[in-house]
This record gives C-alpha cells, structure tokens and sequence, in this order.
C-alpha cells in the first residue's frame, strides 16, 4: 500500500538530482567560458588591432592602446532616429548592467555606484568623463582617465584638447565612440572603446583587471546594443513619420 509513495518520492529525488547536474554542468561551462576568456584577454593585452577598420575620430585622440574592442549592430531604422536613441539610452537602466555593477562591487569590497538619471550621453558626463568630439546625428565620444583597479572608481574628465597628449602616471586614459551610420536599409551603430595604460605599474594593474573584468565589460556593450535595437525597430514607423533630414536630424 505504500509502494506507490515511494516511488513518487524516488521520482521527486531523481528529478531534483537530475535539475541538480544540469544546473552544476551549466555553472561549470559558464566558469569554463569566462576563465577561457580571461585568458583570452591576458594574452591579447597589448597586440594590435589592426583587424579592426580604421576611426579617425579616435585615431586623433587615441592612435596608440593597450585595448582596442569595437562592437556593432544593424538596425532597421533611420540613422537620425537610431542616434538620437542612444544618446538618451538609459544603459544603467538595463538589468544586466546593474547586475554585473553589484558583481563588481561585491567582487571588489565597494558599495554600488549611485544611481544615474536621464540618458547616455548625461550618465557619461555625470560620472566624470568629457566629451571629446560629436557630430550632431551621427556621432559622439567620450574620453576619461581613471585607476580601474581601485574598489571605489573615480573617473577624471580629460578635455578635447589635452586627451592627445595626457600623460598622467599611473592610470589608465579611456575614449568611446557611438556612431550611427546611415546604410540602404537602416542604420549601421557602432561603439569602439580604446584604453591606455600610463607607466609599467600601472599597464600591470591594467592587464589583471582586464583579464578578470573584460568578460562583463563586453557584456554591458552588447546588452546596450540588443536593447538599441529592439527599442528603435519598435518604434521605427513613429520615427519614420518625424520631420527632417533622416541623417542630420535635430533630436
């Protein structure tokens, strides 16, 4: 009379420990990954990004680096429209992006950052980076000088015309470009990040946390460039029906 609770119980027990490996194999192939990758970013630290097409906005700013990562996507929306979007993006708003900043914090023995409103472009400059160049509708960067590995980041704005020659001891210079470039059946968006460490100590310390943080940094650029897209394309026919130039449009 009891033989059937047994054995629903055994099929509860099986079905936990089977739950238990998938969830252990998926834990195990992520730390996998993300070792896999760090090493990946170690070894790379330094070489070349001569694979990458050339920008001369940040070869003026930045024509040397330690690290060189470029990032795109092609979105079914005007190139105006698509800009206009990013440059009021709320990134901190992303879930995935608070989530990897609480890691860090965790990781590093910091309290979380404060929390940033409005957009982009308002975010960037709030936390202490200046913009370098933009190019209304179509292009804009950012540039800072920071010490990454330190728990608490501060983050000091290098203006235009001294990023070129800044040349600080014992920190790392950073510069970013958000571009939308106008193509036949869209718009083809594009961030590049560049990063140069200043002295050997500091070029050490960079390496390390690059090695170790890069995997997360990657991920906050694609989640933003998943979440641009999604929302342009969503509201492409209400921006397809606003005045001006698709290109060099005001917004």
């Amino acid at each position: 009379m009891f033989a059937p609770q047994h054995a629903e119980h055994r099929s509860v027990r099986n079905r936990g420990a089977a739950a238990f490996r998938s969830l252990a194999a998926g834990a195990v192939a992520i730390a996998g990954a993300y070792a896999a990758h760090a090493w990946w970013a170690w070894d790379r630290y330094g070489h070349d990004g001569s694979t990458l097409p050339p920008d001369p906005q940040l070869d003026r700013f930045m024509p040397e680096y330690d690290v060189r990562e470029r990032h795109e996507t092609r979105i079914a929306a005007p190139s105006w429209a698509v800009f206009a979007v990013a440059r009021d993006f709320d990134l901190f708003g992303l879930p995935a992006v608070r989530a990897l900043f609480r890691a860090r914090a965790l990781l590093m023995g910091s309290a979380p950052g404060p929390s940033l409103p409005g957009g982009l472009a308002a975010q960037l400059t709030a936390l202490g980076w200046s913009r370098l160049t933009e190019v209304p509708g179509r292009e804009i960067a950012f540039g800072t000088a920071t010490r990454p590995w330190e728990a608490r980041v501060r983050f000091v704005p290098v203006p235009g015309e001294e990023f070129a020659k800044f040349a600080e001891p014992d920190c790392v210079q950073i510069a970013v470009i958000f571009r939308a470039e106008p193509q036949d059946a869209g718009t083809l968006f594009s961030t590049e990040t560049r990063a140069r460490a200043m002295g050997k100590a500091a070029r050490r310390r960079f390496r390390a946390y690059w090695a170790a943080f890069s995997p997360g940094i990657i991920l906050i650029r694609l989640a933003m460039l998943r979440a641009l897209k999604a929302s342009c394309e969503r509201e492409a026919s209400h921006l397809d029906a606003a005045p001006g130039p698709r290109d060099s449009h005001p917004l």
